[in-house]
């Protein structure tokens, strides 16, 4: 037979992106890859290191399958994991996977939420980690998910490689959860929020994966949850120690020293000068290495007035939609979004306009992108700095940009909270209505971040930080005014009920509204892109 040669290909950037993402890692996909490779030896010590922890957990034991029974699959996963400092060299690990995905609910499992700790509520604890020099450590949970009980019956085949001599046709009858299992993050929460509270720890009502307990001193100790990562802070290193063994006394924990780094974020500090900083840098730089824009030219704004985004950009000719249909452009924003829910309030109005197009997006929308990430580049080092001498009470600022989007005419919000100097919180999001008037696109931003100002002061109260009501900073007179009268007229009685909750807040004193100069606004520029000078000016309001 004639073989036929093809045309060689000339793979554009964005096919380069793409491939890079499939590429990288150069970790092992399969039992067979990991054992026929020269760091075998490595990867086998990995798996007998796991296999070692579940037998030691008791996670299973072998059973002839039932009658009308179904096992599902199993899988090893490999991962190589970086040093966290020089001495140490690279970390091999290896996971045995349930294949969760052939559960059937009902049968293999029923209830599968979990929580997990709130970004603002570690911001929160960091703040007071600040304001009151407190110790900070951090915990990690070996194999935290084995030490789930399992309610279900479940059958598994048994792991490759490791199948007991003269019991091949047996499977593994799971008596604890397992990686992979639908109902295993669940499992886990409640085995560890147990054991905490009968501990005679308290969860927090406004955040369940914190727990915290008042010490004899007065002093707090606060525990942060994130899955199987910890952040523990106290006054005394001792309390600590205690809270330590108490915790290694049930699970089997791996002690980290001094918080360095919880969900890609880095913690810098220098307790001389009483500051805490928060960046991504690490992150940001394998971010902007993986779509090429490490080098690219840096620009001082983000979304500045030349693009006009709207969906009438969106692709509108076969090879317009082909040449997108190769960028990866959900996927660069999602990086986007997650450096802007973890320290970069900065880029929060950015993210936002460019994730409305995630269903359809066009050239203009994905130079957009790429100009977010020009302003990251020149911006590598931005992160939130908290202070322990700056005012320790929890402020917010809040604006609305008035018929903002081009293509429903929706305003938009904006909000951002300050406590020991940092942001703690912040929003920029599209209304769910179209307002009339300036005055309602306010009142109903404000209404937005009346609710947030709610959920801080009681979370901050309870850590044990009496403040009596939150200043909520706005620069809009007449929806100021509108919230505090209750007055009723042709303008706003359309207005929907939700909206006014924010009266009831104002009457009670929860919160107190205060009128500031539109260039004193620091929320700004989560509403609408701003001049460079006013851009910076807000960052240094609120600490980034």
């Amino acid at each position: 037979e004639k073989r036929v040669h093809k045309a060689p290909q000339r793979y554009g950037f964005e096919d380069m992106v793409s491939f890079a993402l499939v590429t990288s890692g150069g970790d092992p996909f399969t039992f067979k890859e990991a054992t026929n490779r020269k760091d075998n030896d490595k990867w086998l010590v990995a798996m007998l290191e796991e296999m070692e922890s579940l037998q030691k957990n008791k996670t299973w034991e072998l059973v002839k399958l039932p009658k009308g029974k179904k096992a599902i699959g199993c899988k090893w996963i490999f991962r190589k994991k970086e040093a966290l400092s020089e001495k140490e060299g690279e970390k091999f690990k290896a996971r045995l996977v349930a294949k969760g995905y052939s559960q059937r609910e009902g049968i293999d499992y029923n209830e599968i939420f979990s929580p997990v700790v709130k970004h603002t509520s570690i911001r929160v604890i960091l703040g007071f980690v600040t304001m009151h020099d407190m110790e900070l450590e951090q915990l990690d949970v070996k194999t935290a998910f084995l030490h789930g009980d399992l309610e279900e019956e479940i059958y598994m085949q048994q792991p490759e490689g490791f199948k007991e001599p003269g019991k091949e046709d047996y499977v593994c009858l799971l008596k604890r959860s397992l990686y992979g299992l639908k109902q295993s993050p669940r499992q886990w929460y409640k085995r560890f929020d147990s054991f905490m509270v009968t501990h005679g720890y308290m969860r927090c009502e406004y955040d369940c994966c914190v727990y915290f307990r008042v010490l004899a001193d007065g002093s707090y100790i606060f525990l942060a949850l994130y899955v199987d990562d910890m952040l523990v802070a106290a006054k005394s290193k001792q309390e600590i120690v205690k809270l330590k063994s108490l915790l290694s006394s049930e699970f089997d924990m791996k002690d980290l020293g001094a918080a360095k780094k919880i969900l890609g974020i880095e913690i810098h500090r220098d307790r001389g000068a009483g500051k805490l900083w928060l960046s991504q840098k690490g992150y940001l730089k394998k971010v902007l290495e993986r779509f090429s824009m490490l080098d690219a030219k840096p620009v001082s704004t983000l979304l500045s007035a030349h693009f006009k985004l709207s969906s009438q950009l969106c692709p509108s000719s076969d090879e317009e939609s082909e040449y997108m249909s190769k960028v990866p452009y959900a996927n660069a924003v999602g990086c986007l979004m997650y450096l802007m829910v973890c320290t970069r309030p900065d880029i929060s109005h950015a993210v936002s306009v460019v994730s409305r197009y995630m269903a359809d997006p066009g050239k203009e929308h994905w130079n957009a992108v790429k100009w977010i990430f020009r302003y990251l580049t020149g911006t590598r080092d931005f992160g939130i700095l908290f202070d322990q001498r700056a005012s320790t009470e929890a402020v917010g600022y809040v604006d609305s940009d008035y018929a903002g989007d081009l293509d429903s005419r929706k305003s938009m919000t904006g909000y951002v909270f300050r406590f020991a100097g940092g942001p703690i919180c912040w929003k920029s999001t599209l209304q769910d209505v179209v307002a009339l008037s300036t005055t309602e696109a306010e009142y109903m931003a404000m209404t937005e971040a009346g609710k947030e100002a709610v959920w801080l002061s009681g979370l901050v109260n309870e850590l044990g930080f009496k403040q009596d009501s939150m200043v909520l900073h706005c620069d809009s007179q007449s929806a100021i005014h509108l919230a505090k009268n209750q007055v009723y007229r042709a303008r706003t009685k359309h207005i929907a009920v939700r909206y006014h909750k924010i009266r009831e807040w104002v009457s009670s004193g929860d919160i107190s509204l205060s009128k500031i100069l539109t260039s004193e606004n620091a929320s700004d520029m989560l509403t609408k892109p701003v001049p460079t000078d006013k851009f910076k000016h807000c960052l240094d309001l609120i600490g980034v």
